[in-house]
């Protein structure tokens, strides 16, 4: 039944014009941010070379790229996910999902999965890209698959935050606003945040993906991610039942 939901999301996304729209823009700057670094790689050629321990393109153009995605992704999250629960309030659709033999529990894990699952797509093109420097150069395909990892669980970490917020309100565009506050919040006080331990940092979803971002795969980091997403998918179930 989950899954049955998940592409019913699936297909809502993907019959929307505006979603193409998206995406043909998001890819634009991916293909432009991308070899915008290519280009200032080779231009750094010279300088490289007289180094002892030089770093490789993974790290030069790989590494930012990723960092460029997470951005985005933060502010473009909330765009898709303002429309999961807010928009079924304001059609007045919610009672008859929360009637039908799903339980509330498989509902919201339908929707985020369905989300999640179309985020991965629109990202995908990512490692690809940098996958196909292998042709002239040596890549880090550790560095590679820890930034890919990283990638993944902080887009779950941000569909779990639109998808609560989305449940508070019958406004997709308050919903929008509001976890895009939370989002850019969070990262706003991990960046201003001086003490070494600070407790921005440990609750900042951005913090803990720069671990993965320069290849430390922490299970502290990981763990922190899933029970992040967890949190927020656990008072989304919350909030819904109090709406039964």
């Amino acid at each position: 039944m989950i899954r049955l939901l998940a592409v019913r999301e699936l297909r809502s996304l993907l019959t929307s014009p505006s979603t193409w729209f998206i995406l043909a823009v998001l890819q634009f700057i991916f293909a432009w941010f991308f070899l915008n670094n290519l280009q200032s790689f080779l231009d750094m050629q010279p300088q490289l070379a007289q180094l002892a321990n030089t770093p490789g393109v993974t790290t030069i153009i790989g590494v930012p790229l990723f960092n460029m995605v997470a951005l985005l992704l933060m502010m473009l999250t909330p765009m898709f996910t303002m429309r999961l629960i807010a928009e079924e309030r304001r059609n007045q659709t919610l009672s008859l999902l929360l009637s039908s033999p799903l339980s509330i529990r498989q509902i919201v894990l339908g929707k985020f999965i369905g989300l999640l699952i179309f985020l991965c797509v629109v990202v995908c093109g990512i490692p690809l890209m940098i996958g196909s420097l292998s042709v002239g150069s040596h890549l880090d395909y550790g560095l590679l698959l820890s930034n890919v990892l990283g990638l993944l669980l902080l887009i779950a970490s941000y569909v779990a935050v639109g998808l609560y917020i989305s449940s508070l309100t019958a406004q997709p565009i308050i919903a929008a606003i509001g976890a895009l506050a939370v989002l850019v919040g969070l990262w706003l006080a991990d960046l201003a945040a001086t003490a070494e331990i600070s407790p921005w940092h440990f609750i900042s979803p951005w913090h803990h993906f720069q671990s993965f971002s320069t290849g430390l795969l922490d299970s502290g980091d990981a763990i922190f991610f899933l029970l992040f997403t967890s949190m927020f998918l656990l008072l989304t179930i919350k909030r819904l039942g109090s709406h039964a």
